[in-house]
């Protein structure tokens, strides 16, 4: 089956730029920048060819991008935003018919961190929660128990918590992140709904043999062009995990929406995993209703 232009997708890993793509990726994982000097360099340039341009001045970054998301055919997508201030919580505000939030927490926070969250869903409506481990300053590994008190709250909040696992991009350590520690979290916390972020590589095979393991365990495509994604995880999705993986851009972080669509159609899912993939997933686990 050729890639459906009519499915409605849902993009579990969309930006929007504050000014500029720096300035967005400096609010987004703020632990990177100097806390004397405020310089801010974006971590993972490298690994990337063709990172979208900054937007040219008096361009509206979110007319902008839901121009980018109209053109092709993403119904709706989840953005990270700051609760006070900025163009996420101003999209989420103008446009609820496009964009959901999520909140990205810091368990180095403690409390303080667990209440923002409660608050953030109970005023807004955020529709998961998010972490990246190794972004943290210091690091809290996945499985730490500074992470628990978020975890319960996600539990009691009915929402997922989508977390980085694998090696991470930024060249920071990269053992907190390990997709082994994941198996824990999920022993302790069954109902936990865990969406693991940006590949799971190189233990993408274990990421697949801890679905199979854990029914409330997920993987969303964040942050790789589809011509890169895992083969363990294309074939899983084509066989037992129809329902397990879900489609996450990287838009404009690191990927142009051009190059994600067009290298989506070359990917080799299935016919019935397609609308799974692209809609129904992301529907169910984060209870959208649509």
């Amino acid at each position: 089956m050729a890639f459906p232009s009519d499915v409605g997708v849902i993009d579990l890993m969309l930006g929007l730029p504050e000014g500029s793509k720096k300035d967005w990726y400096a609010f987004l994982h703020s632990s990177f920048m100097d806390a004397e000097s405020k310089e801010f360099e974006f971590p993972v340039q490298y690994m990337f060819k063709d990172v979208p341009k900054d937007l040219e001045d008096g361009v509206d970054p979110v007319a902008a991008v839901l121009g980018e998301m109209d053109r092709h055919g993403i119904e709706r997508a989840m953005i990270g935003f700051h609760p006070e201030r900025g163009n996420g919580l101003r999209a989420l505000k103008e446009h609820p018919d496009r964009f959901f939030g999520s909140l990205e927490v810091n368990p180095n926070q403690g409390m303080e961190a667990v209440r923002l969250l409660q608050r953030c869903h109970d005023e807004l409506g955020i529709k998961a929660a998010t972490a990246f481990p190794a972004g943290m300053n210091p690091q809290v590994p996945i499985n730490d128990k500074k992470f628990f008190p978020f975890y319960a709250k996600c539990v009691e909040l009915d929402i997922p918590i989508c977390v980085t696992t694998g090696v991470p991009g930024p060249r920071v350590p990269m053992a907190c992140q390990k997709t082994e520690l994941i198996d824990e979290v999920c022993w302790f916390f069954p109902e936990l709904k865990f969406v693991m972020r940006h590949g799971a590589e190189p233990w993408d095979a274990l990421a697949v043999k801890l679905m199979l393991k854990w029914p409330n365990l997920y993987y969303s495509t964040s942050a790789f062009a589809p011509r890169y994604y895992p083969k363990t995880i294309v074939d899983y999705a084509n066989s037992r995990g129809a329902e397990k993986v879900m489609y996450a851009g990287y838009f404009p972080m690191g990927l142009s929406m051009d190059r994600i669509m067009t290298e989506m159609r070359d990917v080799p899912f299935r016919d019935h995993v397609w609308p799974k993939f692209l809609r129904e997933n992301a529907n169910a686990v984060l209870k959208l209703g649509l």
